[in-house]
């Protein structure tokens, strides 16, 4: 018995013209709304208005970030802005064993750990390693 497989399921009917039933409804609600900033404001504000309305409408409509429809970059970046975001910071502390150093033909000496400042440390580790030269 043979089955056939629906192919191109991705691709969406264009049902109006070229444009499918999303990219006109974006269209036609974003031209709806440049329609009402225009009735409804003085001209010098509405062209504010109207720009940044047209340019969303056309980027719902067909502009793609990575393959994924614009639609679900606002809808992430929306997310990300009004979510409670939690930063966590554990510091684990190093576990600092002694080291030997050989000076010339002397014995190996263990190097003190010292803890009072860490630049006292860096300074008293940068005076050993000049001796050693």
């Amino acid at each position: 018995m043979n089955f056939q497989v629906p192919q191109f399921i991705e691709v969406e009917d264009k049902i109006f013209g070229p444009l499918t039933f999303k990219q006109f409804v974006y269209l036609a609600g974003g031209g709806g709304a440049v329609f009402m900033a225009y009735a409804l404001l003085p001209i010098y504000l509405s062209v504010w208005l109207m720009i940044p309305l047209a340019v969303l409408a056309l980027a719902l409509a067909f502009y793609k970030v990575n393959n994924r429809p614009f639609i679900n970059v606002l809808e992430s970046a929306f997310r990300y802005a009004l979510t409670h975001k939690l930063y966590l910071w554990k510091k684990q502390p190093k576990a600092v064993e002694p080291t030997t150093i050989t000076l010339g033909r002397e014995k190996p000496t263990a190097i003190p750990k010292l803890s009072q400042s860490k630049l006292r440390d860096l300074a008293w580790s940068l005076d050993v390693k000049e001796n050693i030269k």
